[in-house]
């Protein structure tokens, strides 16, 4: 009998365990950057934003290398979105639907708020363990065994009662916030109902969402259908540069993300359109085919030679084909036509690096310096500032950058000596010596860490 009741506390706790781990998200994906992504994010966002009474200025939306379905938050005000939803999306509208969703999780401090949830089943867990236990104390161990099955159960349905009324209150705020950007609802609805043709594909029963986080699709579109059908924005026409630079945007992660003959197959060489010529230009260049994805990234530059993120392509692929010195020009114009944008900004500065041509070395430094400044979450730029460091014979400095890289990359043991060779190089007090020693520290305390999990 003390087997049983061991065996059950186990399964028990694990449970309680679990509900308290199913909040926190999968991070272990992998970010997506690129800077044409970002802006259109950053703009279809904003209005909604705003709408939520929430600065732009302090809201990400960030990519996640991720096939399947999905976006989330998870503390402070980032929205993440999985590569997967913006390949399923059909229009711009619909990855708004989505954004605004999840702003309502924001507004709502749902992240937050979802301890609460796991408080109350783990609650009703506890109690439940204490009765069974007692009932298994008095050797009545069928019945303690019911008793922890029922209350894990009610447990579990607890905790999912909480997280679908968090799901409504967020689908009620999205579409206010559509309703007070003036944007129509129908990509909601829409994008709601490609999730439920996956729900029917899947054979999930379509009665009861009792056993699920997140109400049914055909609840959501029912109660959503209505609200937004009397909103005045509901017939409003979409904002077409929007849905153009959203096909750009699906075209070039389709291409970069996907199988090269998926690609063609999705986007044929008799498809001349924008879209088609960026995917096949991703695509041909992740094949290594060089010729035939300068031939693409040609015709685009030449179509609109003063857009810039065809120049960062154009220029992307005569770097990595082993061109630097061609690729300086489209990639300084790129730079120059986006303000400096820190991300294309790093690919222009490894550009300068890699003609290894010394009388270069100043602008790349002033390049990534500036882009650093900018971004100070690129650990690409970190590296190749490093670079231009070491080869400007500045050892302290380039310890320094390489310091700042290994700490953003998660690896202290890595991040702490480049600190404390920095600050050996550095003089006392300045802002780089500071700036190393405020490494030094971070680091210090996350090998401790570490060293005390391991125990």
């Amino acid at each position: 009998m003390l087997s049983i009741s061991l065996r059950h506390l186990r399964a028990l706790l694990a449970c309680i365990l679990a509900l308290t781990l199913c909040v926190q998200p999968a991070m272990a994906q992998s970010i997506l950057r690129d800077a044409e992504t970002e802006a259109f994010f950053e703009e279809i966002s904003a209005p909604l934003i705003r709408a939520a009474g929430l600065d732009p200025a302090n809201v990400d939306i960030v990519l996640i290398n991720d096939r399947s379905i999905n976006a989330f938050v998870a503390g402070g005000q980032i929205v993440y979105i999985h590569s997967g939803l913006i390949e399923a999306a059909k229009t711009a509208n619909e990855v708004q639907g989505v954004i605004a969703h999840e702003l309502g999780h924001i507004e709502g401090g749902h992240v937050i708020r979802y301890s609460d949830g796991a408080s109350a089943a783990g609650g009703i867990s506890i109690a439940t363990l204490i009765l069974a236990a007692a009932a298994i104390a008095a050797g009545a161990g069928e019945a303690g065994m019911g008793i922890m099955a029922a209350g894990q159960q009610a447990a579990l349905g607890k905790f999912l009662a909480f997280s679908r009324a968090q799901e409504g209150t967020a689908d009620a705020s999205g579409a206010r916030y559509l309703s007070a950007a003036g944007i129509t609802g129908k990509g909601s609805i829409n994008f709601f109902k490609t999730l439920q043709n996956y729900e029917f594909r899947l054979g999930i029963p379509q009665e009861d969402s009792y056993g699920r986080t997140h109400p049914l699709s055909g609840e959501r579109i029912s109660v959503l259908e209505d609200t937004y059908s009397k909103d005045p924005a509901w017939n409003k026409p979409l904002n077409q540069k929007w849905e153009d630079d959203f096909k750009r945007i699906k075209a070039k992660l389709t291409g970069f993300l996907a199988d090269p003959k998926a690609t063609m197959r999705d986007y044929p060489e008799k498809d001349k359109s924008v879209p088609a010529r960026y995917a096949r230009a991703y695509a041909w260049h992740k094949g290594a085919y060089p010729q035939k994805a300068l031939e693409e990234s040609s015709s685009l530059v030449a179509a609109a030679p003063n857009d810039p993120y065809f120049l960062e392509l154009h220029g992307q692929i005569l770097l990595e084909s082993g061109k630097p010195a061609e690729a300086v020009q489209p990639l300084r114009k790129a730079v120059e036509l986006t303000g400096n944008q820190p991300l294309i900004a790093a690919i222009f500065g490894h550009a300068l690096i890699a003609t290894e041509d010394k009388s270069n070395l100043d602008e790349a430094a002033t390049v990534l310096k500036a882009a650093v400044t900018k971004d100070n979450q690129n650990p690409f730029a970190w590296y190749q500032l490093g670079v231009v460091y070491e080869q400007k014979g500045d050892t302290a400095r380039a310890a320094l950058a390489s310091a700042e890289r290994y700490l953003m990359e998660g690896a202290p043991q890595f991040a702490l000596p480049n600190a404390q060779t920095a600050m050996a190089g550095l003089q006392e007090y300045t802002p780089d010596w500071i700036r190393a020693q405020d490494i030094s520290m971070v680091a210090e305390a996350q090998l401790a860490q570490l060293k005390k999990r391991r125990r």
